[in-house]
């Protein structure tokens, strides 16, 4: 059975796959390090409605996966969770500071894919099935006439 979310106006059922490094692929994430990057993780998670499926800290990436709400982007959340941690953890830390001069603990980029329960062809199908023509048109996105 389907375990959708809801909100107040909607029902989702929204997951995302992010992967994120740190600068230069540094291996800086053990120890406390790691302990505090996993729980400050947790923390903006729960502030946020970001349920947390999964998650593994490595010396030099972190993976998450995660179920968010629709009032979010993924690139939002990405915002979130590596803007908040970069800021906490290199206020404490004075070895980070040092290793990463200038305010910045991860690097630019990020790895975001999503999941779900059905693939592209099932959508693609189903759309197509809907009422009206059954003619796919130049760009795949058909208008009805009714």
């Amino acid at each position: 059975m389907q375990n959708y979310r809801t909100t107040s106006h909607s029902k989702y059922d929204l997951k995302v796959h992010l992967v994120w490094i740190p600068k230069y692929r540094k291996k800086v994430l053990y120890g406390e390090t790691a302990v505090r990057t996993r729980d400050l993780i947790r923390q903006i998670c729960q502030a946020n409605d970001i349920q947390i499926i999964e998650g593994k800290v490595a010396s030099n990436h972190i993976h998450i996966f995660i179920s968010y709400p629709p009032y979010f982007s993924v690139s939002k959340i990405v915002q979130l969770l590596k803007g908040k941690t970069s800021h906490k953890l290199l206020s404490e830390n004075k070895i980070l500071r040092k290793a990463f001069w200038g305010n910045h603990l991860w690097a630019r980029g990020y790895f975001a894919v999503s999941s779900g329960n059905i693939t592209d062809e099932m959508i693609m199908e189903y759309i197509n099935q809907q009422e009206g023509e059954n003619i796919r048109a130049e760009n795949n996105f058909q208008i009805t006439n009714q």
